[in-house]
């Protein structure tokens, strides 16, 4: 194998020394006011802001901020799938969910890996049912997930993105799909749409780890149905349902928010085409 002898023999990746460094003073997740550590109450979501049409390359795209958290979705196709994927009469659906680089606490790597993976996977599986592939047949359609900045609850946020770019490329949908993440923290805590400070981890948790975890919801407003429901940790069923009922509540606060996106997105392209028939008429 050749060596490149004028390369500087460093490691690849660096890291900050402060990930392991170990916690001196265990961190409150509540104010003694009962409110959060960016002033919120527990059943409070972060503004949101969304808008369709970023990437004018794609055939549907989509931006969205919750707070710090940033993700960029885009999509292309249908297009024929590879013979070795096999005959179907319904189209398939893929979706790629990557990491920046510079997005975490820690440097990403530029090749996916398993939790990358695992969050295409969720993607793709909520997106399945509210799209119609049968009105694809032999094709694919391509979604291409980047987040930008990771302040939290990165997978609801995709969920969302992703949806409004599938509505944005002019793919036939049953109905969108709205994400929202949930961080219990004992029996009575519930910490809405989590902050990366309030998000679960196994070593975040000191003594008994019952009813610690979190929870993704991806919810259908119109249809009132779920397509994908996510858990981590350990919760009983009692309390996973109603952290199940609140994650809903958020989905359906978000949705006027997803409605407008695609109305105003929906005014853009008519008037756009309006000016470009009237530049080919004159």
């Amino acid at each position: 194998m050749p060596v490149d002898n004028k390369r500087i023999p460093c490691p690849q990746e660096t890291f900050q020394p402060q990930l392991y460094c170990r916690a001196t003073k265990k961190r409150e997740l509540l104010h003694e006011n009962g409110k959060r550590t960016d002033n919120r109450a527990l059943d409070d979501i972060r503004p949101v802001f969304l808008k369709a049409g970023v990437v004018s390359q794609a055939r549907g795209s989509a931006y969205i901020e919750a707070c710090n958290t940033k993700v960029i979705c885009a999509i292309y196709g249908p297009h024929e799938v590879q013979r070795k994927e096999g005959f179907s009469m319904q189209g398939t659906l893929r979706c790629e969910f990557k990491y920046a680089t510079f997005s975490c606490l820690g440097r990403r790597q530029h090749q996916t890996d398993s939790e990358e993976k695992q969050m295409g996977l969720v993607v793709a599986q909520a997106l399945q049912p509210a799209v119609c592939l049968h009105k694809f047949p032999k094709s694919q359609l391509d979604v291409f997930v980047t987040v930008l900045q990771n302040d939290g609850s990165v997978l609801a946020a995709a969920l969302t993105c992703a949806s409004v770019a599938v509505a944005d490329a002019g793919i036939e949908m049953y109905d969108v799909v709205i994400g929202c993440s949930l961080r219990q923290a004992g029996e009575t805590t519930s910490l809405l749409d989590p902050a990366i400070l309030e998000e679960f981890h196994s070593r975040s948790v000191d003594g008994d780890a019952r009813n610690h975890g979190s929870v993704t919801a991806a919810y259908l407003p119109s249809l009132n149905q779920l397509s994908a429901f996510q858990q981590t940790g350990e919760i009983e069923p009692e309390i996973a349902t109603k952290c199940l009922h609140k994650c809903v509540d958020g989905c359906v606060r978000i949705f006027p928010v997803v409605n407008q996106c695609l109305i105003k997105a929906s005014k853009r392209k008519a008037e756009k085409s309006r000016q470009s028939s009237a530049q080919d008429d004159v």
